[in-house]
């Protein structure tokens, strides 16, 4: 018989490293709530309770429940007992989003018609409007020079259900927006503001639309009441005249867990 057993200075096969307590915890816990068990909108039981049924220390259990509040799946604000998170994304509908057509029969703003058709109350807040010299990378995207040219900054936050749910940073060049409510009011009027676009000759033909995703800023955090774990979608919207020009570039911060993307594309050639 051969002898199997490792030479001297030599180790045998390694054994899988053992979870502590509050690992496995989460991953128990993570599965129930995958599985149906706790359901969305759902508060967990008791640190107590919790303790019992996956047989760990209350501290531990504690350690547990916060693994999966910081990977976004419970909720915790406003130290209520936490609360199972579930999908309630708003949907952003991509090209019928901007649709002229539904612009033109409701009279309100992309954002607006959308929540609205979803079931929800719109409201839009616009803090600050200023005239600025483009950022780099904005300039690029208008076809302008950020050391020569001037764009109208304007700053929007956008509820849904007085949650806020997005932040938005319009860039308009100054030759556009010079004299109009553009470059001055919040209110917009009939038709919002691709309505006035279109008053200044840009009627909306196209949209490029880049999409990224990370983790918020602290003052995001604060701003839309991002909960721990949940990341941002950057969107990087540039509108298209129909002249094939860009006309305006958005810059979207929108929650994760409050928003969804949407797209049907024409396929070319």
């Amino acid at each position: 018989m051969t002898d199997q057993s490792p030479a001297e200075g030599e180790t045998g096969p390694e054994e899988p490293e053992k979870l502590v307590p509050r690992h496995r915890m989460a991953n128990e816990l993570r599965d129930d709530i995958n599985n149906g068990i706790y359901e969305p909108g759902q508060k967990l039981p008791s640190q107590r309770d919790l303790a019992e049924r996956y047989n760990v220390a209350r501290n531990t259990a504690a350690e547990a429940v916060k693994i999966l509040i910081a990977e976004g799946l419970i909720d915790n604000r406003d130290r209520a007992r936490p609360t199972v998170r579930g999908p309630r994304r708003l949907l952003r509908l991509g090209a019928e989003r901007y649709s002229n057509r539904l612009r033109e029969e409701t009279g309100v703003s992309p954002f607006r018609a959308e929540v609205e058709k979803q079931g929800k109350t719109p409201r839009v807040d616009c803090p600050s409007i200023t005239k600025i010299r483009p950022p780099a990378d904005i300039a690029a995207r208008l076809g302008l020079s950020a050391e020569r040219d001037f764009v109208v900054r304007r700053e929007n936050w956008y509820f849904a259900d007085e949650e806020p749910v997005q932040l938005g940073i319009t860039y308009i060049p100054w030759e556009i927006a010079e004299g109009t409510v553009l470059a001055t009011s919040a209110n917009m009027g009939k038709g919002s503001l691709y309505g006035r676009f279109e008053d200044r000759g840009h009627r909306i033909a196209a949209i490029r639309e880049e999409i990224s995703s990370r983790m918020p800023t602290p003052e995001e955090t604060k701003g839309l009441k991002v909960p721990a774990g949940v990341p941002v979608i950057d969107v990087i919207h540039t509108g298209i005249d129909q002249d094939d020009q860009p006309f305006e570039v958005t810059c979207f911060t929108m929650r994760a867990d409050l928003n969804g993307l949407d797209y049907r594309i024409r396929i070319e050639d």
